[in-house]
C-alpha cells in the first residue's frame, strides 16, 4: 500500500510514460499514458530471434490475440499485457469510449461494462493463474475505490495498471538481488558464478528484468557472472529462441546454448556452480511445477553437486 501511494504521488498529473526496460537493450513492452490516452506496444516474440519487432496493442482484441497466439508469453507478462490492454481499451479505443459515453445507468453500469471486458481477457489463456489473479485484483480496486463517475472508474484502472507494471519490475529486481546475494555468499571464486538455466525467465517473460534470468543479470551487473549456459527447452524452444537472444543482446560472458540432453555432459566438461530456473507455479508446501526438462536438470544438479535454485 505504501509503494502504491508513492506511485500515485508521482503521477498526480495523469501523465505517465512507463516502459518495461531492463537497461538500454531489452524491452518486452512499451506503455505510455498522456493526456487521457494510453499507447501500448509489445515485442513480437514469435519473430525472435531473427527480427525485433514491436506490435501495437490498440484494444483488448489485440491484447487477447497477443496472449492466445503466444506473441507474448511468460506468466507475469501475460497478466501485465492484459491489464495494460484494458487500459488502452478504455482510453484509446474510439468505439469503446463512445459506448462508455452512451451509458446512462451510473457507476454500476460502467463497472458491469468493464467487468465484461475483464472476463473476455480471461478467455485468452484459461490456465494462466497470474492473468486471473490480475483481473481479480483490478476488479477489487474498481469495487473498493471511491468511484462516483465513469472517469473515476477508468482512472482507477489506468492508475492501478501502471502500478502493477512498475511493481512487477521492482519485484523482479528484488528477486535478482536476493538471488545474487545468496549465490555469492556460497561461491567465492573471484570471477563469480557459473550458471545454467532452462526455458525463458528474463525480460521477455516479465514486465522487465526477469526472475531466474534476472539473477544472472544482477550477477553480470556486479561483474560476478563467469559463464551462462541455456538449455534449448523443447518442444517450444524458449531457451534457444528467447533466452539465447537475451543472453546475446545483454552480452553476458561465455554464453553457451546446449540441447536439453547434454546438460550433464556440459556440467562435467565446463563446470557449473548453480542451475537457476523459474517456476510456473509454487505450492504452499514448497512443491514447484515448471517446464518439462526442469526435473531432469534438478536430478543432474543433485548428482553432480551443483546448487539448484
Amino acid at each position: 500500500q505504501h509503494k502504491k501511494q508513492q506511485f500515485k504521488q508521482r503521477n498526480n498529473n495523469n501523465s505517465r510514460a512507463a516502459m518495461s526496460n531492463n537497461g538500454d537493450n531489452l524491452r518486452s513492452l512499451t506503455f505510455s499514458y498522456e493526456n487521457g490516452a494510453a499507447k501500448f506496444t509489445v515485442l513480437d516474440q514469435l519473430a525472435l530471434p531473427h527480427e525485433t519487432t514491436y506490435v501495437a496493442i490498440r484494444n483488448i482484441e489485440d491484447a487477447w490475440d497477443a496472449i492466445r497466439s503466444m506473441r507474448i508469453r511468460g506468466a507475469p507478462l501475460i497478466a501485465i499485457v492484459a491489464v495494460l490492454g484494458l487500459a488502452v481499451e478504455l482510453t484509446s479505443n474510439a468505439q469503446t469510449v463512445k459506448e462508455l459515453d452512451g451509458l446512462t445507468g451510473g457507476v454500476e453500469e460502467v463497472k458491469t461494462f468493464v467487468f465484461q471486458k475483464m472476463d473476455y481477457l480471461k478467455t485468452s489463456r484459461p490456465t494462466a493463474v497470474n492473468l486471473f489473479n490480475a483481473m481479480e485484483e483490478l476488479k477489487g480496486i474498481v469495487d473498493n475505490a471511491d468511484n462516483t463517475s465513469r472517469e473515476d472508474v477508468v482512472n482507477s484502472i489506468v492508475t492501478h495498471a501502471q502500478y502493477m507494471l512498475e511493481r512487477d519490475v521492482s519485484d523482479n529486481k528484488a528477486i535478482g538481488s536476493h538471488g545474487a546475494d545468496d549465490l555469492l555468499a556460497r561461491h567465492t571464486h573471484p570471477d563469480g558464478v557459473r550458471v545454467v538455466t532452462i526455458c525463458n525467465t528474463g525480460s521477455l517473460a516479465t514486465a522487465g528484468w526477469g526472475t531466474a534470468l534476472g539473477v544472472a543479470r544482477e550477477l553480470q551487473c556486479r561483474n560476478k557472472l563467469r559463464s551462462i549456459a541455456a538449455l534449448e527447452t523443447r518442444p517450444y524452444n524458449q531457451g534457444s529462441r528467447l533466452t539465447a537472444y537475451e543472453i546475446m543482446t545483454e552480452k553476458m560472458p561465455n554464453p553457451c546454448l546446449i540441447c536439453d540432453s547434454m546438460a550433464a555432459s556440459y556440467i562435467r566438461a565446463k563446470g557449473a556452480d548453480a542451475c537457476v530456473v523459474g517456476a510456473d507455479r509454487v505450492c504452499a508446501n514448497g512443491d514447484t511445477a515448471n517446464k518439462i526438462g526442469t526435473f531432469q536438470l534438478s536430478i543432474i544438479a543433485k548428482e553432480m553437486g551443483v546448487d539448484f535454485v
